[in-house]
């Protein structure tokens, strides 16, 4: 099933930086992809993550570690 997604205003991240402003390695950001936890869009043979996708994340773990 695809969806249809507003990307206008979207800016995009590749695995490298959305690791770098997490401060993990690339592996772990691959390992969050494919358990579900990040959601990312796999454009050719590399993932790109939605930059308000990933600030959600951020979002819902701060909440739970408070």
């Amino acid at each position: 099933m695809t969806q249809q997604l507003d990307t206008t205003n979207t800016r995009f991240l590749t695995v490298g930086e959305v690791a770098a402003i997490l401060r993990v390695s690339t592996m772990t950001v691959y390992r969050l992809i494919n358990s579900g936890e990040l959601r990312a869009a796999r454009i050719g043979r590399s993932f790109r993550l939605r930059e308000e996708d990933l600030d959600r994340y951020v979002t819902e773990r701060i909440t739970k570690a408070g």
